[in-house]
């Protein structure tokens, strides 16, 4: 087995491609050692000590760095980890655990839609769905949405793309552009 490595935009972090699935559907985010208890690869990924964020993707991971860490020494180990998963055929997720989402508890800060506003929102998603979240993805990181309210669509950035320092230019001049062009009723698109 071979796993290829990508750079992404955000400097602290790594594209791993093990050239199969990782996720069946949706992306998981683990933002800290104890969220990464639902997944023995995550966990064993934030016991290296220097791993600071771990994303779950469709055909990757990506692996966040902590300030400061030498992506040098770093990569290898994160690379005999992900081979020793892949090649042994472990679970993904603990037995029981929330596998498969987005997020954990995603309607939990969902802002809540007016249901007047069912057929923009529709649009949204549809958009975030066949051409934002790809495009999103290809970098290493997902995009939530949150919510719609008069005019204002809210994005949670996930994966690479959180924290990234373009991912402020990659919300506003890209995502926001192109929803605002097919859904003009969008006046602004922030992030949740």
């Amino acid at each position: 087995m071979f796993i290829e490595t990508e750079t992404t935009p955000n400097p602290s972090t790594l594209k791993f491609l093990p050239g199969q699935q990782v996720m069946a559907a949706g992306s998981r985010d683990f933002i800290d050692e104890d969220q990464a208890e639902a997944s023995p690869l995550a966990q064993a990924l934030f016991s290296l000590g220097d791993v600071s964020g771990v994303f779950f993707g469709r055909d990757f991971i990506s692996v966040t760095a902590g300030e400061g860490v030498d992506w040098g020494a770093l990569k290898p180990q994160v690379v005999a980890i992900l081979l020793d998963h892949f090649i042994s055929g472990a679970p993904l997720f603990q037995v029981g655990s929330a596998a498969g989402i987005s997020v954990p508890a995603e309607e939990d800060d969902d802002l809540g839609d007016d249901p007047a506003d069912a057929d923009i929102v529709d649009q949204i998603k549809d958009l975030l769905e066949t051409r934002i979240r790809p495009a999103v993805a290809n970098d290493g990181g997902d995009v939530l949405y949150r919510g719609y309210r008069e005019g204002v669509v809210y994005l949670k950035m996930q994966g690479a793309c959180s924290g990234c320092p373009s991912s402020s230019a990659t919300l506003k001049n890209g995502i926001e552009s192109l929803i605002k062009y097919y859904v003009p009723e969008v006046t602004e698109v922030r992030a949740a």
